[in-house]
Formats: structure tokens, sequence, C-alpha cells
């Protein structure tokens, strides 16, 4: 046999003993959305600590429709957005939900300093518990992870850490919060 229709031969062999190997092994059942920060994916998790230093994560908040609020003390446009966030977690907090247990707010500051932090959280009155940080600024381990690139940028996720919606302003976030309480 001379030596290109050897080579012939082999890439055929070849390429019909991957195609057996590929169609004979087991795929895997999709059971839950692909890891990512686009709608439809699941939000990956992460831990930062609380205004005491408490180790807090997102998925610790699971069985929740969760608001994830990525700002700073610095931000003049995430300064202005926190009351209508405050005014939301007080109508919604203790709502019923179709599918969740509740609504919550996971709040990660992009703050450099501590006292700068606590201080806008105080000034601005954010009741609730989920205020992290990992005091890094741009640098933060979050701005990686979650692709930010400006604030004020929000997440929406359901009681299963799925994005349902992301970069809500003003009166979007209450518009979805409607649609999934209980009626």
């Amino acid at each position: 046999m001379n030596f290109l229709i050897m080579k012939k031969y082999f890439i055929a062999t070849t390429i019909l003993i991957s195609g057996l190997i590929t169609f004979s092994l087991p795929v895997p059942a999709q059971t839950q959305a692909a890891t990512g920060v686009e709608i439809g994916n699941t939000l990956p998790d992460i831990t930062l600590n609380d205004l005491d230093g408490n180790p807090r994560s997102i998925s610790q908040l699971r069985g929740n429709v969760v608001f994830v609020d990525f700002w700073a003390s610095w931000c003049r446009p995430c300064r202005r957005e926190n009351p209508v966030v405050v005014q939301t977690y007080t109508d919604y907090h203790n709502k019923k939900f179709k599918d969740a247990t509740g609504f919550r707010i996971y709040s990660i500051s992009f703050d450099k300093t501590h006292d700068d932090w606590s201080k806008a959280v105080e000034a601005d009155g954010l009741l609730w518990d989920e205020q992290v940080s990992d005091l890094q600024g741009w640098r933060s381990v979050a701005a990686k992870k979650y692709n930010v690139r400006a604030i004020p940028m929000n997440f929406l996720i359901d009681q299963n850490g799925v994005i349902i919606a992301k970069n809500l302003r003003g009166d979007q976030l209450a518009e979805h919060l409607r649609k999934l309480v209980k009626e």
C-alpha cells in the first residue's frame, strides 16, 4: 500500500473510532443552569465579611428572592438609588412569595475603608443584614467574579440562585417582585 492510501485509511479509522467513543459516552442530565452572570445563569456564590467581620454568602440566602446590589459610599448614582432600594425592601421583605421564602438584599460595597462604608450604610438607612465588602474597592474579588465594570450594578436572583433580571433601576425592582408575590 502506498503512503497516501495508508494515511487516508488511518484518518478514516481515527474518525470512526472517535465518533463511536463520543456517542457511547453518557450525557449528563441538565439539572441546573450554567454558572455565570447572564440572565438564566446561576449566579456564582461568594463569601464576604459583613460590617462586624462575619462571613456571609449569597448561597446562605437560597430559598429567597435575592437582590445582589453593588455600590459604594463615593458613588453618587448608587447613593441616589439607595432610597428606592430601601423603600422596595420595606415594601417586600415581609411579603409571601409564590416559590420563595421571602425577599433579601445582599449589598456588596466597593469601599476601601470600613468607616466610609459603615457611615454610608447608616446615613442611607440600609436596613438589611447582608452588607458585605472586602474593602478592596475596584480590586474586590466581587468585581472580578461578577465582571463589574461600573456601579451601581445589580442582579435579581430567584430562590435557586438563577439570575432573573439585572441592572434594575427605580421602580423596575418592585415591578419584578410584584410578579413573584403570592396574590
